[in-house]
């Protein structure tokens, strides 16, 4: 399982990112660019001591990913797209353990290139007042179900 955030522009959220595959024993995706530099101070403030603990990949394109995706992850690696023009909820989408969970830029998503690429689109279903939710709480919200379809959570010692 693996987390992929196209062209992040919030360093913060990517610190956020950071410190949630961190904990979750899983790998991130980087695809740039990004909106801001990657040693920005914001990151490291936010991702705090776990960015040494973090499996992080950058990515100098869409492109890149995709060459990264086919050569070293393989065929098994399905591209899953989180995004408000999901075609199906959350909670009926069934998880595999080799799967990639994208998320979108905070201010645009991913363009329709991004969006054909995907295997899947999913949304979580939220309430019709609100128009989203913050991309590291939506990975949160994907990432812990796709770990507890696939028993992928890591072992507490």
């Amino acid at each position: 399982m693996r987390l992929a955030l196209y062209q992040p522009d919030i360093p913060q959220n990517l610190g956020a990112a950071i410190r949630l595959c961190a904990a979750f024993e899983t790998d991130l995706d980087i695809i740039e660019p990004c909106g801001f530099p990657l040693n920005d101070k914001a990151i490291r403030r936010a991702a705090m001591d776990y960015g040494q603990c973090a499996k992080v990949s950058h990515h100098t394109g869409w492109e890149a990913f995709l060459g990264f995706r086919r050569e070293v992850l393989g065929p098994d690696a399905r591209l899953i797209l989180f995004t408000t023009r999901g075609a199906e909820p959350l909670t009926g989408f069934a998880f595999h353990p080799g799967d990639v969970l994208l998320m979108g830029r905070e201010s645009a998503g991913v363009p329709d290139d991004v969006h054909q690429a995907a295997d899947a689109r999913v949304f979580i279903p939220i309430s019709a007042a609100a128009r989203s939710i913050n991309v590291v709480t939506a990975a949160a919200i994907g990432l812990a179900e796709a770990l507890r379809q696939t028993n992928g959570f890591p072992v507490r010692a």
